[in-house]
């Protein structure tokens, strides 16, 4: 699958597109529609900024996480995506939404500078395939019910977030990025589960 390139930098595509929401809620549709021929892999970054930082908006990993998973299977197939009305249509208040996308714009900037094409084998062919695997992967994680937990959602969120602009800017270097922010996510779920594990063990013996 082939995604429009653009000269712009994506900080400045993502604010654009936040600044054209309006109201006091959005949908994922209406964040579809204002994103245009973008494409999906851009899509799947704006859904990552609100877990940049450690905090928990109730609903938006489950509806974000799915459209992500969503988008991920879109692009391993190479075809266009389908999402079921009750994700695209679920309402998200913006008043909670915009502000913490506004920051996760401020930290994509910084990265601005350091994205260029490069390792393009990592960008390209069959690569589009199995970076789709593992975005698709990462969206999972996403979902995974530990949104109280502190990183739960910003772990994989950073992943998706490095994966999805190397596959956009054609920079395989970013992509190698979000493959460990990837595997590294999954360590922490495993630490996570272990420890669960052994206090519940604790509980009862």
């Amino acid at each position: 699958m082939q995604f429009e390139d653009t000269s712009c930098t994506l900080s400045e595509t993502l604010a654009r597109t936040i600044e054209g929401i309006h109201g006091d809620t959005v949908s994922l549709r209406e964040l579809m529609s204002l994103i245009g021929e973008q494409g999906l892999l851009l899509l799947c970054a704006l859904a990552t900024l609100p877990f940049l930082f450690p905090v928990s908006i109730p609903g938006v990993s489950t509806v974000f996480g799915a459209a992500i998973v969503l988008l991920a299977v879109a692009i391993t197939l190479n075809r266009l995506p389908w999402l079921p009305e009750k994700i695209l249509d679920r309402r998200m208040d913006t008043a909670k939404l915009l502000p913490v996308m506004r920051k996760g714009v401020g930290m994509v900037s910084r990265l601005d500078k350091w994205v260029r094409p490069r390792a393009l084998q990592l960008t390209s062919g069959g690569m589009t395939v199995v970076n789709g695997c593992v975005l698709l992967f990462a969206g999972l994680l996403l979902m995974a019910p530990f949104g109280l937990i502190p990183f739960s959602n910003t772990a994989p969120a950073v992943g998706i977030l490095l994966l999805t602009i190397g596959m956009i800017q054609r920079d395989g270097v970013f992509v190698l990025l979000g493959y460990l922010g990837t595997v590294l996510t999954v360590v922490y779920f495993t630490v996570l589960l272990y420890a669960a594990f052994r206090a519940g063990g604790a509980l009862f013996s």
